[in-house]
């Protein structure tokens, strides 16, 4: 048997998370493109997108926390407010100084956010769909030391920081999918969980 029926209080965490999952993907990918357009300097344009995601994340981690209070302390949900938040100051500050202060200051913080979410998604796994967000928190980690890496190059650019949304969009869709079965109040079993029948022998023998 490869499915339990999830608590009620699972099944309804796991339906607000898959809305605000696929949200974040049409975000992150609509974020990116216009990124794109505008990564060679920072422009108005680009400072306003660059300061945005962090509050976005920010307004999403509000949302999950909420939505997770049933089953399991926010606190980790908490702490990446407060990063997303000092993150957005910290943006907007580094945007005076130029791209590489501004890489640095993303870096960091796709370090330490990616570090949040994949440690969130490992005390998720009994809900599934939290492989996506496990594997994204880990190529956020990579993403923001190349980001940091990056600033001391000859003519840093915006564009790989503008990449790093996409990635991260479609590991959200992948995961709001995922997480459809919990959210009809099924989820996966797991080993302590999973029902034992009795086989054909022990039946014999109990005969």
């Amino acid at each position: 048997m490869s499915a339990i029926a999830a608590s009620p209080g699972m099944s309804g965490t796991a339906s607000a998370l898959r809305r605000l999952y696929f949200v974040r993907f049409a975000f992150a990918i609509v974020w990116a493109l216009v990124m794109f357009t505008t990564a060679a300097n920072l422009s108005p344009l680009a400072v306003t997108l660059l300061v945005l995601y962090p509050l976005f994340d920010v307004a999403a981690a509000i949302i999950d926390a909420r939505a997770s209070r049933t089953t399991g302390s926010p606190a980790l949900l908490y702490v990446n407010i407060a990063i997303s938040l000092i993150t957005a100051i910290g943006v907007a500050i580094a945007c005076a100084s130029g791209i590489p202060a501004v890489l640095r200051v993303w870096g960091a913080w796709a370090v330490v956010a990616g570090l949040v979410q994949l440690i969130l998604g490992v005390t998720r796994r009994r809900m599934g769909g939290q492989w996506p967000m496990i594997i994204s928190g880990g190529v956020s980690v990579l993403a923001g030391a190349s980001f940091i890496l990056g600033a001391s190059a000859a003519n840093p650019t915006l564009i790989n920081a503008a990449g790093y949304a996409v990635p991260g969009g479609i590991f959200f869709l992948i995961s709001a999918i995922r997480l459809g079965r919990a959210a009809k109040g099924t989820a996966p079993a797991s080993p302590s969980t999973a029902p034992v029948f009795d086989g054909p022998t022990s039946r014999n023998r109990d005969a």
